[in-house]
């Protein structure tokens, strides 16, 4: 059975329109289920501006529907898997608010350092949404020392809801892997983790900052010898020492 939105026996009057190329202004004809033409003008390959992406961004089987999915389409199915996982992390906690704004805060700054240190998006912000995703059996398992133990009782339950989501195992593994170097004594050695670390950090500093369980001096130390990356040192300067 064909999408009913791609199949022309569904279509209407004006399911066959033109263009104008962002590039030289030329009309390109485009039918409805074409995602992207190329200009007959000046040879530039641009995306359908009337076609309606919205389930090929999430649908596993939208390369076999739609054909060669454009660079923007591709981007966006990373960005949607970001959010998917954010409302995964969310409904695995449940009404433990605390742990949800910690992640959801980590991912926001994690957010803003790939976009000026590089990195991989969808790895980072996945990684930090899931970040402490094993607390809670971690606390069951082992109560004594649950934050000893999170990560690894973490990364079979991060690896089962990237699954579900239909994630690419060299993605789900990336992830695992970035996680996992949150340990202590870990070494950082590549850029998704120094990422998510700053970020994570950024997040405990003004966690212990509302509970009054940290000074200036500390946290000089913190912002001074403790970040990896330049743009999170930036980013903590800016918003604990800038007084």
């Amino acid at each position: 059975m064909k999408c009913p939105g791609q199949d022309s026996r569904y279509w209407k009057p004006g399911a066959i329109y033109e263009a104008k190329c962002p590039k030289c202004g030329h009309e390109v004809e485009f039918f409805k289920d074409e995602p992207a033409r190329k200009c007959r003008n000046c040879g530039y390959r641009f995306i359908n501006p009337k076609m309606d992406f919205g389930c090929a961004s999430y649908c596993k089987y939208a390369e076999q529907c739609l054909g060669e999915l454009p660079q923007e389409l591709l981007a966006k199915r990373e960005d949607l898997l970001k959010d998917r996982v954010a409302i995964q992390m969310k409904r695995y906690f449940g009404r433990d608010f605390k742990r949800i704004a910690h992640a959801t805060k980590t991912a926001r700054y994690a957010e803003q350092i790939v976009k000026e240190e590089g990195g991989m998006p969808a790895i980072v912000l996945s990684a930090a949404y899931l970040r402490e995703i094993g607390i809670k059996e971690a606390e069951e398992k082992h109560p004594d020392d649950p934050e000893r133990y999170q990560v690894k009782e973490g990364l079979p339950i991060a690896t089962k809801i990237l699954k579900n989501l239909d994630a690419k195992e060299e993605l789900i593994e990336e992830v695992c892997n970035t996680i996992s170097k949150m340990d202590k004594g870990r070494e950082k050695d590549d850029l998704n983790s120094q990422i998510l670390h700053d970020a994570d950090l950024i997040v405990t500093i003004e966690e212990k900052l509302k509970d009054s369980k940290i000074d200036r001096q500390e946290i000089e130390e913190l912002v001074n010898g403790s970040f990896l990356t330049k743009t999170g040192k930036e980013l903590a300067r800016k918003k604990f020492l800038s007084e």
